[in-house]
């Protein structure tokens, strides 16, 4: 519904080879272009530095609690990988930008403007078309490491406190990241690589139960203001039992399936929020010693943050 008209080249990555069959039948169904990459060992593995005897004492925790997920080794590979290294694939040198896709999910509408060019055009750096609230139990120290990050770093943001505030913490809202349109140069650059690497010291994608949806959507808090972050409001999309849905009539574009829910506006989606969160941000900036400072100037002092 997009790239029949753009014939932009698809990168499949994968920990293990794709068979003859897979990469025949995917040819198949397209002109453009098609890489076809394995992940190398170095990307998809347990680092060094955690502990294997915890993370398995962990993952065994996480099952018995039946926590989505929550035994698979596999899948924080996966999030890892999507965190700190698909953008340093080899195969993905030459671009600047992607569109994520995954498997199963379904798109409703029919695009005719090229999305990399929008992006590029109107500064926008990265795209999303749902935006949720996280399973806490997933991410029990995800925010905390995020504001240490920020502390030691003083860094200045906008936009981070459309993710929480200093006074009720993290709201768990986040862009859902099996969609998304971005610049892998946001990925690429120092800034975003530092806070990758300060996060997978600690060990909690493998401890916890980290996802690169949260990791993305924390990191434009930290790095981009709101009008950096578009949402696409006219991809129609679904994947597993969230949608977005697009209703622009008879003769529009987008056509959802009539038993396809409209999460929009439904209990945990966090657009709502996202169209209400001021287009010039909020301020909360950091400071090494601990200081936070809001927009009305207030200063806010947190000790535990203070770097030593």
């Amino acid at each position: 519904r997009f790239n029949r008209k753009f014939n932009y080249p698809y990168v499949f990555l994968n920990d293990e080879p794709f068979s003859d069959e897979f990469q025949s039948a995917m040819s198949s169904m397209t002109k453009a272009k098609i890489k076809f990459g394995l992940v190398p060992q170095s990307m998809w593995s347990v680092p060094s530095h955690v502990n294997e005897t915890v993370m398995n004492q962990q993952l065994a925790d996480y099952a018995s609690r039946n926590i989505m997920y929550g035994g698979s080794l596999s899948y924080r590979h996966m999030c890892r990988f999507n965190s700190g290294f698909f953008y340093r694939h080899p195969l993905l040198d030459e671009y600047d930008y992607y569109w994520r896709v995954e498997p199963g999910v379904s798109f409703y509408c029919d695009l005719d403007y090229d999305p990399f060019k929008f992006m590029r055009e109107n500064g926008k750096e990265y795209g999303f078309t749902i935006t949720l609230k996280e399973i806490p139990e997933t991410i029990p120290s995800l925010w905390e490491h995020t504001l240490k990050f920020a502390h030691e770093h003083e860094l200045n943001t906008t936009l981070l406190r459309f993710f929480g505030d200093p006074y009720g913490g993290y709201n768990l809202c986040h862009y859902w990241s099996n969609f998304e349109i971005a610049s892998l140069n946001l990925w690429r650059d120092e800034k975003y690589q530092a806070y990758f690497d300060y996060l997978d010291k600690t060990g909690n994608f493998f401890y916890e139960r980290w996802g690169d949806a949260i990791i993305h959507s924390l990191a434009t808090g930290l790095f981009l203001n709101k009008s950096q972050v578009h949402f696409f409001n006219d991809i129609g999309y679904k994947h597993d039992n969230f949608a977005h849905c697009v209703d622009d009539g008879i003769f529009g574009k987008c056509m959802c399936p009539e038993n396809t829910v409209n999460f929009d506006n439904m209990w945990g989606s966090c657009l709502g929020l996202w169209k209400n969160y001021a287009e010039q941000g909020q301020q909360w900036d950091f400071r090494a010693n601990g200081d936070q400072i809001l927009e009305t100037g207030q200063v806010l002092n947190r000790v535990p943050f203070a770097k030593s």
